[in-house]
């Protein structure tokens, strides 16, 4: 019994394995708006859904990172779904205070941009898989506004 219910896992777990997942990118991370307090900036991510119906996503975790520090973090709390057999773009909007920046002055004085690492988990809700996380990782540089 034990030997049928081992070969039932194992056939099971190769399945699982093998099944197509959503995929996603960070297409791109530009400057948005600039305010009294802050620099927004928005991350943009394109998911394909490889299955026919929606999946609902749980959350977006971000961290955006400069100079080996961490400028601004946080959680986009139930941003929707993925629609099936689709490509869905998702928007995550960075809010950076304008003290932050101020101490990231050497590395914005030599060519008025930020060099960034965006980490990014996008929580989607599979059925029969249950929560899944997908990890998204962007390194570039992003130009600053200019007043003039």
């Amino acid at each position: 019994m034990s030997e049928l219910l081992e070969k039932a896992k194992n056939f099971a777990a190769e399945k699982v394995g093998h099944a197509k997942k959503p995929e996603a990118e960070v297409t791109d991370v530009d400057y948005k708006t600039l305010s009294l307090g802050s620099v927004e900036y928005l991350a943009k991510i394109s998911v394909t859904n490889p299955y026919g119906v929606d999946l609902p996503i749980c959350d977006i975790t971000y961290t955006l990172k400069s100079v080996g520090r961490e400028i601004t973090s946080g959680t986009v709390p139930d941003p929707g779904s993925i629609e099936g057999k689709d490509i869905t773009v998702l928007e995550v909007l960075l809010k950076v205070p304008h003290n932050i920046l101020l101490t990231l002055a050497k590395d914005i004085g030599a060519d008025w941009d930020i060099d960034y690492e965006l980490d990014i988990g996008l929580t989607i809700d599979l059925p029969v898989f249950g929560n899944f996380t997908i990890p998204l990782n962007k390194k570039g540089a992003i130009k600053l506004p200019s007043v003039f």
